[in-house]
């Protein structure tokens, strides 16, 4: 088994990728299966989410993995109000949801609930299959890459 213990530079040259979710994406310890299928491990630090387009690599070097956001089902809203998207990521946030906020829109995992409420302050929700790159948090250390 592969064992992914750091975060590498680009300088490297990926070996291999790994497609996961973010739910395993917000996980420190966890065992993968690589986009070749070989088995792997995830040991890094804790405390981090792991980005779409970073680079993992093994203790001695030999392996170097690129991560891939696999698409899962989001729920994205489109505003052309600041204040009234604003206003969204208020309530959302006040919920404590993860969430993708980028110019003009944001994204979240997909919840039938929420998207009622959202529908409720006169804003229209569709539902689609994209990578999710939430908010690291103001408490996260990881850097929040925006993947246009």
């Amino acid at each position: 088994m592969i064992v992914l213990t750091k975060r590498q530079d680009h300088a490297h040259e990926a070996t291999a990728t790994l497609t996961i979710d973010l739910d395993t994406r917000l996980k420190s310890r966890a065992q993968v299966t690589l986009d070749d299928g070989r088995a792997a491990g995830l040991m890094l630090p804790r405390g981090q989410i792991i980005r779409g387009g970073e680079l993992l690599t093994t203790e001695d070097g030999s392996e170097t993995v690129l991560v891939v956001a696999a698409p899962e089902t989001v729920s994205r809203v489109s505003i052309d109000d600041p204040l009234l998207l604003a206003k969204v990521c208020y309530h959302l946030g006040n919920r404590h949801v993860p969430l993708q906020i980028e110019q003009g829109w944001l994204r979240y995992q997909h919840d039938h609930v929420l998207d009622d409420m959202v529908r409720g302050l006169g804003v229209a929700v569709t539902t689609e299959q994209a990578p999710f790159e939430p908010e690291a948090g103001a408490y996260q250390s990881a850097p929040h890459q925006h993947q246009h």
